[in-house]
């Protein structure tokens, strides 16, 4: 994981995954939605799981 992809998702997670598919992104989005720390959480998740 580079910094900008942290950086990103500390400050607007669904921008850190932007690349991963739309699936990701609206999962993210919405997680952002209901709270930040979901959403961070799920984008740290979606980047360390990357094959």
């Amino acid at each position: 994981m580079s910094c900008l992809r942290l950086l990103l998702a500390i400050i607007f997670p669904p921008l850190a995954v932007i690349d991963q598919g739309c699936g990701s992104f609206c999962i993210t989005f919405i997680l952002t939605l209901c709270g930040w720390v979901p959403g961070v959480l799920a984008v740290l998740i979606i980047l360390n799981n990357k094959v």
